[in-house]
């Protein structure tokens, strides 16, 4: 199957990152390679790309896309949490802008082995990595009662959390959960027959709790946020598109932190803990998908774009 990924808020990104024709750019998700074609064919020859995603098929795909630029383009499997090593072994310090598209590609979701839709029935896998051993079925089958509770409130924000954890232990004590259709009807036992008739797939905030917790997604961008910025060029742009509230909340703070680092009491007549800001917020309010993009791509309905600009105080 070909690597399709419709790059949501692209437009958007592409005028956002404020693209110099030989600075140096980093898309720490690559996936089908979508940002990076526009980044790429707006660069000259001193120019740089450098694309990095952990996935193989992303890889392969990508490569074969930006194959018209591969004099200007390297790409690098590996997790963008690691972009400060990646950035090392090419003897870059610094880069003129940062893109991350934090959504699962539509590739991902629609090859059925891969694990990651509950719409098709397959083995339960979820792996952004296919390196890693630990899959969504060792989550499933081996996270205690109050873990799996915790992660699906936690990261699924599923009022059902108790009772679909509940749930999910009883029917592995008769035989393991092996695939999504068989953890379907699991959840779905879970949830009121009047809410199931309302609401989006009783499956949806399950699936994207077990994701987040398999490939660890929310601590890889809480801890890398300050380390990407860190390597900005002066005016250089990062620029985030999350696609639920948790990511958003994640960025939204980094930036601000970033912005305004100050930790003093507010009545401090002046700043005595020497936290120095790193520059500005651009997006004072995310920038959302239009009327049209949602129409024509369902999935850009939960995108933001946040924008950060990097400025060095001396």
């Amino acid at each position: 199957m070909e690597f399709k990924h419709k790059s949501v808020l692209l437009d958007e990104t592409i005028e956002n990152l404020a693209i110099k024709p030989d600075g140096i750019y980093v898309d720490g998700t690559l996936g089908g390679g979508g940002h990076s074609y526009e980044i790429a064919s707006r660069l000259l020859e001193k120019g740089r790309l450098i694309g990095i995603d952990q996935d193989a098929d992303a890889i392969a795909a990508a490569t074969k896309r930006l194959e018209p630029f591969k004099d200007r383009v390297t790409i690098v499997r590996n997790n963008y949490c690691n972009m400060d090593v990646v950035l090392k072994e090419l003897n870059i310090e610094k880069v003129d802008g940062i893109v991350l598209d934090l959504g699962v590609s539509s590739y991902q979701l629609d090859t059925a082995e891969r694990g990651f839709t509950y719409n098709v029935d397959a083995a339960l896998d979820m792996r952004m990595d296919q390196r890693q051993e630990i899959t969504a079925r060792d989550i499933v089958n081996e996270y205690s009662e109050f873990d799996l509770y915790r992660i699906i409130r936690d990261y699924g924000e599923d009022k059902f959390a108790k009772n679909i954890a509940k749930h999910i232990v009883a029917a592995r004590q008769e035989k393991p959960i092996e695939t999504t259709f068989e953890l379907n009807e699991v959840i779905k036992a879970a949830i009121p027959m009047k809410v199931r008739a309302v609401g989006g797939h009783p499956s949806k905030k399950t699936y994207q709790a077990i994701r987040i917790e398999l490939n660890h997604e929310l601590d890889v961008l809480k801890e890398s946020i300050d380390m990407m910025i860190n390597h900005l060029n002066e005016d250089g742009r990062f620029c985030i598109i999350t696609f639920h509230s948790l990511e958003d909340r994640i960025v939204k703070t980094g930036f601000r932190n970033n912005e305004n680092p100050c930790t003093c009491p507010p009545d401090f007549p002046v700043c005595v803990c020497g936290k120095k800001s790193k520059g500005k917020v651009i997006t004072r309010k995310p920038i959302i998908p239009s009327d049209e993009e949602i129409e024509e791509n369902k999935r850009s309905k939960s995108s933001k774009l946040r924008v950060f600009e990097r400025h060095i105080l001396v």
